[in-house]
């Protein structure tokens, strides 16, 4: 998992694996593992390739990862090496060559040399994305630059980062959608809304969830108890209290039959049964069965999982290539 920053709807149904449940790739091929204690990275095979020596670590981005000791956080390479020394109160992963970090109850941002390139000043920080990066100042949102200068001045309730050109933004209780000029595209009207993906943004409106393009016109009407945005074709709904799997015409692929399901990664999704976690292909077949206390999304052609209080790491067979540790 990466250390990010994030806003956005919590829904139910699905498995909430952090604040973006659809995971960006992992070119370093690294993956973090605890073993007594201490946290490490391994490799595709499961070998350790970063001794386990953190006290906590996250997912490689721009090729640096998070890790902190004894309360301070920092940098390291994909060889295991500081490339900016654990100084932080608190830090996030590195999108677009800058990071935000926090100094007393102040954020800013740091670019990959560890230089501060936006003073602390921010109430709280988003990652960049698109050029932008969501701030809070005097509890209004808005977005800067990577000068941090304004590009659409604090005046929103709450906003989410900018995801194909648009930016889900909360006014007087409803959610709409501005353009990077800062141009409200979609009038807010929404009770919840969630990034675009694939050209469509998840939208709640009267109880129902459905879907619009960017111009704000519906694609799929508003119709689920639940949902989340497009991953891979397909997007996971939920119609009473079971999930399954709608294409982009709005059409159920996957009848409703889960507990609890989550959107598609690497061609699998995790599923819920029975109170357990395995995977499913997009015909809906289960393809890992459940068995796991907790499941996360396939990334890099592995996936973390929970057993007891233990975690490891499978294929796309099942197969553990790490042993659950702790």
């Amino acid at each position: 998992m990466k250390r990010t920053l994030c806003a956005g709807a919590a829904l139910a149904l699905l498995l909430a694996a952090g604040c973006d449940r659809r995971p960006e790739k992992n070119p370093s091929g690294l993956f973090v593992v605890t073993q007594n204690e201490r946290v490490g990275y391994i490799d595709r095979k499961g070998e350790v390739v970063i001794q386990p020596q953190f006290d906590r670590a996250y997912g490689f981005t721009d090729g640096l990862a998070v890790v902190e000791i004894g309360g301070r956080y920092g940098y390291i390479d994909e060889d295991g090496r500081f490339a900016i020394n654990p100084r932080f109160d608190d830090a996030f992963s590195f999108y677009e060559g800058l990071a935000a970090f926090k100094e007393g109850d102040r954020m800013g941002y740091l670019d990959r040399d560890g230089e501060v390139v936006i003073t602390p000043q921010f109430e709280d920080a988003g990652d960049f994305k698109q050029g932008l990066a969501r701030v809070r100042v005097g509890g209004r949102h808005g977005y800067i630059d990577e000068e941090g200068k304004f590009a659409i001045n604090p005046q929103f309730d709450e906003a989410q980062p900018f995801s194909e050109g648009r930016a889900a933004v909360k006014v007087g209780g409803r959610w709409g959608f501005i353009d990077r000029d800062g141009k409200m595209v979609v009038p807010p009207q929404y009770d919840e809304a969630l990034a675009f993906a694939e050209g469509k943004a998840l939208v709640k409106s009267n109880g129902r969830y459905g879907f619009i393009d960017e111009e704000g016109e519906v694609v799929i009407a508003p119709q689920f108890d639940n949902a989340y945005s497009f991953s891979e074709g397909l997007a996971s709904v939920g119609v009473g209290d079971r999930g399954g799997y709608v294409g982009e015409d709005g059409k159920l692929v996957v009848t409703p039959q889960f507990e609890s399901v989550a959107p598609f990664a690497e061609g699998l999704a995790r599923v819920k049964v029975g109170g357990r976690w395995g995977y499913v292909d997009e015909d809906g077949k289960i393809v890992i069965n459940p068995q796991f206390e907790e499941a996360f999304d396939f990334n890099g052609g592995l996936a973390e999982v929970r057993v007891g209080d233990a975690r490891g790491y499978i294929d796309r067979e099942g197969r553990f290539v790490w042993n659950p540790s702790k």
